[in-house]
């Protein structure tokens, strides 16, 4: 109805994306508020709670009615009970987020995965909206994914559905801070780049190779795109290694989900054609009798995942 809105929170370590979301999916009101998560898991519950209220009285104050309440936040989330299993970036460890803001705020509550909240929004809002069957893949400082079909995505049994950067694509790669080697975030992340290029450029101990040495900034994923792109032979090969790996991870998702898009988030993805083309011709590569999908970016920006935690909450209010 008009004037109806739900309060959305994206929860990560360093900052919360908040809004108020219509029923349409318009954004009515935006801000931003740090998470400090280094003051401990229940400083930064008060904090998600009071944040939500503020939200909720600023929907009212405008003339708006709240009607759910959506958070989404990183790690493992058992969202059929509303519990953030486990997150090291907040520093949650089984807190019943759900139950704690439906109590403080008096309104139907969703929790969600933030990954998959944002493939929600991209699914039914923003790349992917003309398809029934979606991956989105958040290539940043890891790789993760969601799953959606028919505008639902996927937790699997116990809230950790998606861990596309956890699939093993080169045995004796580089070790994964999940602790196996041969991840591939390992090896495609943004991080993943950004490391690999710095072992190869910068020189050993007895400055015998070449390079920018120790101490030097470590270039980001991007500038090594960008170098890649003008012809710098070690960014090249950085980059091809990593748009292999991210084919190899891709092929074995198109295998298991048989998807008709393919969305790519994160800041990794705004590389655009110099990760599209090549991508694109490595996945095709990889396919025999599997369709090839729509490989195409993200289209909603760092709103994502707040969109799909308000999609959330709003769901809820339709599910008898």
């Amino acid at each position: 109805m008009i004037g109806e809105v739900a309060v959305a929170l994206d929860v990560g370590g360093t900052g919360m994306k908040c809004a108020l979301v219509d029923t349409d999916g318009v954004v009515r009101h935006a801000e931003r508020h740090p998470t400090d998560a280094g003051r401990g898991p229940d400083a930064v519950v008060e904090t998600i709670l009071t944040v939500a209220e503020g939200l909720a009285g600023k929907a009212r104050a405008d003339g708006l009615t709240p009607i759910a309440l959506g958070i989404v936040v990183p790690g493992v989330v058992d969202e059929a009970r509303g519990v953030a299993v486990w997150s090291a970036n907040v520093g949650f460890r089984d807190v019943p987020l759900r139950d704690l803001a439906s109590a403080r705020l008096g309104l139907p509550t969703a929790l969600g995965h933030d990954v998959r909240a944002g493939g929600l929004a991209e699914a039914r809002l923003g790349a992917g909206r003309t398809t029934g069957h979606v991956l989105f893949v958040a290539i940043g400082t890891g790789i993760a994914a969601a799953h959606v079909v028919a505008g639902s995505a996927a937790t699997g049994a116990h809230g950790a559905a998606g861990e596309l950067g956890h699939i093993l694509v080169r045995p004796d790669g580089p070790v994964c801070g999940c602790g196996r080697s041969g991840c591939l975030e390992a090896l495609a992340s943004a991080s993943a780049v950004a490391r690999r290029y710095a072992e190869l450029t910068t020189a050993p101990d007895d400055g015998s190779a070449a390079g920018p040495g120790p101490g030097r900034t470590m270039v980001t994923a991007a500038q090594v795109a960008a170098r890649a792109a003008a012809g710098e032979e070690v960014a090249t090969r950085v980059w091809r290694e990593a748009v292999e790996a991210l084919a190899d991870g891709l092929a074995t998702a198109q295998a298991l989900f048989d998807v008709a898009t393919i969305v790519l988030g994160g800041g990794l993805a705004q590389a655009g054609a110099g990760l599209f083309d090549p991508l694109r011709a490595a996945l095709r590569d990889r396919l025999t009798f599997h369709r090839e999908p729509q490989l195409v970016p993200a289209v909603l920006g760092d709103e994502a995942g707040c969109l799909g935690a308000a999609l959330l909450a709003l769901d809820q209010l339709e599910t008898p």
